[in-house]
């Protein structure tokens, strides 16, 4: 894990959250009614624990579970099975890292004062965002702010980041390159020395 220094204080809820956690799982689903009851197949079918299950732009359903790499797989496996013709996509990133998870849940908390740069990250999918975060806090000394899943995106996902420059330039250009393979790619940008005007508004 790099070290994040006092850029990061992680409460201890958000410590015992991504205690032995190794995996993260998505299903996306065409049906909200059929998202409802993938998620209560998935939940039963291993111990996981839920990070989200929503309703997304364009009538879509939204489930990510995370836990260790076996029970994700279970419960992923499950539900796409019980998902049928409503699945549109299902994903597992296996060994994830930990502020990846830190990032969805939002327990990251930093001092605008400490930004030197800001790399922002977007992709059509909200599946394909958390592998371009996971390859962008393996490739450098940045500090993920954010992974933000399809909520009022048009089912579209984006990373934030922060560190020096040319760490966030390595970060940003890691993640993307993990996206593009894909054709997930939507945009990216590399902000240096940010406004706080802007680190206010969306983190």
């Amino acid at each position: 894990m790099h070290n994040t220094g006092s850029w990061t204080a992680l409460s201890s809820e958000g410590a015992n959250l991504v205690a032995g956690i190794q995996s993260i799982g998505l299903i996306e689903l065409s049906s909200v009614a059929t998202g409802y009851m993938v998620e209560d197949v998935m939940l039963k079918a291993a111990s996981v624990q839920l990070l989200m299950a929503r309703s997304i732009c364009s009538g879509k359903f939204l489930i990510a579970i995370a836990g260790d790499v076996a029970s994700v797989t279970t419960a992923v496996e499950a539900g796409g099975v019980a998902a049928g013709a409503a699945l549109i996509e299902r994903r597992q990133v296996a060994r994830v890292h930990p502020s990846v998870l830190q990032a969805i849940t939002m327990s990251v908390e930093i001092d605008p004062k400490q930004l030197r740069s800001i790399g922002v990250i977007e992709t059509f999918s909200a599946a394909s965002i958390i592998d371009a975060a996971d390859a962008a806090i393996k490739s450098a000394d940045v500090v993920l702010l954010r992974v933000h899943l399809a909520m009022a995106l048009g089912g579209k996902g984006f990373v934030m980041m922060a560190g020096d420059v040319s760490s966030v330039q390595a970060g940003v250009e890691a993640g993307s390159k993990a996206a593009a393979e894909e054709g997930m790619l939507v945009s990216r940008v590399v902000i240096p020395a940010p406004c706080e005007e802007l680190f206010r508004d969306y983190i």
